[in-house]
């Protein structure tokens, strides 16, 4: 009868070591909170920069989604512009381990970062510049594992257009496809028509 109580407290006392030890990487402060200097381009930075303007100017959009062939499009405003353009703020290629995992190619135009290594879930991130200014960021994710394989093309235009196209294959569910693709109406180019 004891040493049914005794294990379930030492299994307890297990799971919540556990559980502590995974949650300290979650303390870790982040590269930009120690002061070390970004290797390549801030990604999530300038994501996060470009989120809190639009939650600021909140544009209409004209928004189409697909999956799987099944298209519906609206004329919407994004409450969340954070959750919107996520999977470009998590394709941020600044973590410290991975310092030396990309090859940049620079230009007086382009910025080119290629992964040295397929275990790298961001492979490419191209960045069109005119001078300090963004153009527009190209950026390409692939994760592949027994459950699952993924493809990500994610293409952005600041203060015009955003596409999400990602490919699935889940085993035992299939594939799916999504295009999301959103125009922005700013007010400028209300101005303008």
């Amino acid at each position: 009868m004891y040493w049914c109580k005794f294990r379930s407290l030492t299994t307890t006392a297990f799971f919540s070591g556990i559980l502590l030890l995974s949650g300290l990487q979650s303390c870790k402060p982040d590269i930009k909170q120690t002061g070390a200097v970004l290797k390549y381009f801030d990604i999530s930075g300038f994501f996060k920069a470009d989120t809190a303007k639009l939650r600021k100017l909140n544009p209409e959009v004209n928004k189409t989604v697909t999956h799987n062939g099944v298209t519906e499009n609206k004329t919407v405003h994004i409450d969340n512009w954070g959750h919107e353009l996520n999977l470009f703020i998590q394709s941020d290629i600044n973590r410290p381990a991975w310092k030396n995992s990309y090859r940049v190619q620079n230009t007086d135009s382009l910025i080119i970062y290629q992964a040295k290594y397929p275990d790298l879930r961001t492979v490419r991130v191209v960045i069109k510049k005119d001078k300090d200014k963004v153009k527009w960021v190209l950026i390409y994710n692939h994760t592949k594992n027994l459950l699952y394989e993924t493809r990500e093309k994610l293409s952005y235009f600041p203060d015009s257009a955003y596409l999400i196209e990602k490919w699935q294959q889940v085993r035992l569910m299939g594939r799916n496809n999504y295009r999301i693709q959103g125009f922005l109406k700013t007010p400028k180019q209300i101005k303008k028509f």
